[in-house]
């Protein structure tokens, strides 16, 4: 589990959000949600390592128009805690990492606007766009690695585009986008995945606890037997 601290009182007067929806399908919504976890669950034992989704960023001091919502992102080197929003100046440090899940209303604000904005102000060193329904992005899944002032696209190899900054591969998988570990080419388990690993475990357990009670029982009933009791 991540290992957020509790949130405090309002620090700054910056908005907190922007009026518009946190995504645009249920499935983006849960995608988010999945990708937020998962990361959070793999580097929880980092204190300096920050993941959010869609918080408002902000990157000019003093306007609070200047601001963008990334879909998911990663910061290293920040205390892992919770945030009302992102205030750049103060943070010291930007996204390395950029995961944005295109739809109809994003794709050109996705493709031009924040590309733009995550290349030449933020400069985001890797971004990722995936379009979970193949509908508005062609290719639907993209990555970009920023190298000399500018983005230059990553290459799939057997579908998945590795993360150097993470050190995961993402790897489209039907409508969802699921992080790998390169090392072991484990996925990494979304939260209600782990549940039903864990479940399956203390089920596995209580079953072979009761096997083993089961045999201890009829081992003592033909003792018992032997011994005419």
């Amino acid at each position: 589990m991540s290992r957020i601290a509790e949130p405090t009182v309002r620090t700054n007067s910056y908005p907190t959000t922007d009026g518009r929806p946190m995504a645009e399908t249920d499935l983006h919504r849960l995608l988010m949600i999945d990708l937020l976890q998962a990361l959070e669950d793999w580097f929880a034992d980092d204190p300096d390592l920050y993941v959010s989704e869609n918080l408002l960023l902000f990157y000019e001091e003093g306007n609070k128009r200047r601001h963008v919502s990334p879909d998911v992102f990663v910061v290293f080197g920040v205390p892992k805690r919770v945030r009302e929003n992102y205030l750049l100046w103060e943070e010291g440090r930007g996204p390395n990492v950029v995961i944005e899940l295109t739809s109809s209303s994003t794709r050109r604000e996705d493709t031009d606007k924040k590309h733009d904005l995550y290349r030449d102000v933020l400069r985001v060193p890797e971004y990722f766009l995936f379009d979970p329904y193949g509908d508005y992005l062609d290719p639907r899944f993209q990555g970009y690695r920023l190298a000399g002032g500018t983005y230059r696209p990553m290459r799939l190899k057997d579908g998945r585009l590795r993360s150097r900054q993470l050190g995961l591969d993402l790897v489209p998988d039907g409508r969802q986008l699921r992080l790998v570990d390169p090392a072991t080419g484990q996925r990494l388990p979304t939260r209600a995945e782990a549940r039903l690993v864990a479940d399956q475990a203390r089920l596995a357990a209580e079953a072979e606890a009761e096997r083993l009670r089961a045999e201890l029982a009829a081992i003592r009933a033909r003792t018992d037997g032997r011994n005419g009791r």
